[in-house]
């Protein structure tokens, strides 16, 4: 029997939630649940609300990010209303990833107001994922460098060495090739997903604070980042699950504590859900696109 796209849908979903709960299950059997428990239960508001106000900023700076991608389209978006769309698209994914999915939104609304294609809307927007994986990737590779695992392992300080240097120009050359009508947004993209990432770095600081993590700074930075190239992967539902198993396998291999660093993942996606929650605010107007040339 032949399967609908409906039920592939749900297939999918269905084997994403239990990967996650599988992660999840085996994450709190290493760890107790209890310990994490304590570790937040004594969390700095001050920093926390810190890092929740950077996450945002980031998230917005991003919004800027795709909205370039979708003027090389034709489709110059007005600022406001191109926030609002990057904040529903972040709820979708994230809690609706059996459906549509926010990207397929933002594709779908746009496509029926203009005259454009299709397929660009939707390189456009992957290629928004890629820039900002790419940064991702680099900042992982120099925190990799300056971390505890290269001197654990050495061999990863040349492999750091090598993808750092690499990166951007293979990224460049598959830009060339595969998106060649966003040559002109390549620059100024890529200096916005640096803010992107940078900020988020920032997110991830704050954070450690608020959890009274002063030390050993460049180890969970280097957690955070891998986990973050991780999280991108779509094994799990919205990324849960996968960040903290490799926070767990991390601390294997370093001086911090494991209930520490499960706390600090499980705060991060919080910050992360609360903010795409802010989506669903927007969700009951923005079915007509707002454009600049429509406030002209």
């Amino acid at each position: 029997m032949k399967l609908t796209n409906q039920q592939k849908k749900y297939i999918k979903l269905a084997l994403k939630l239990s990967v996650t709960g599988l992660a999840l299950y085996y994450v709190f059997k290493k760890v107790a649940f209890k310990e994490i428990v304590e570790v937040i239960s004594f969390v700095n508001p001050f920093w926390l609300i810190a890092s929740f106000l950077i996450f945002n900023v980031s998230k917005i700076v991003a919004s800027f990010r795709l909205r370039h991608f979708y003027e090389a389209c034709g489709v110059p978006l007005e600022t406001v209303y191109n926030i609002k769309l990057h904040y529903l698209g972040a709820f979708y994914n994230l809690f609706l990833p059996g459906s549509i999915g926010g990207d397929g939104y933002k594709v779908y609304l746009l496509k029926k107001s203009h005259d454009v294609k299709t397929k660009h809307l939707i390189s456009g927007t992957l290629l928004d994922r890629i820039n900002g994986l790419a940064i991702l990737f680099l900042l992982t590779c120099i925190f990799v460098y300056f971390s505890a695992f290269a001197i654990e392992f050495p061999w990863l300080k040349w492999l750091a060495i090598a993808g750092g240097i690499l990166v951007l120009p293979i990224f460049y050359i598959f830009c060339l090739l595969i998106f060649p009508i966003f040559q002109k947004k390549f620059f100024v993209a890529l200096y916005l997903s640096t803010g992107v990432q940078l900020l988020q770095v920032g997110c991830a600081i704050t954070l450690l604070f608020s959890l009274g993590i002063f030390s050993s700074l460049m180890d969970y930075l280097t957690l955070f980042e891998v986990s973050s190239v991780v999280a991108v992967l779509p094994f799990t539902a919205g990324g849960v699950g996968a960040r903290e198993l490799v926070f767990l396998y991390g601390t294997q291999y370093l001086t911090i504590e494991e209930a520490s660093a499960v706390a600090f993942a499980l705060l991060y996606f919080a910050i992360t859900a609360l903010t795409a929650l802010l989506g669903i605010l927007f969700s009951y107007k923005i079915d007509k696109v707002e454009t600049v040339n429509a406030k002209s």
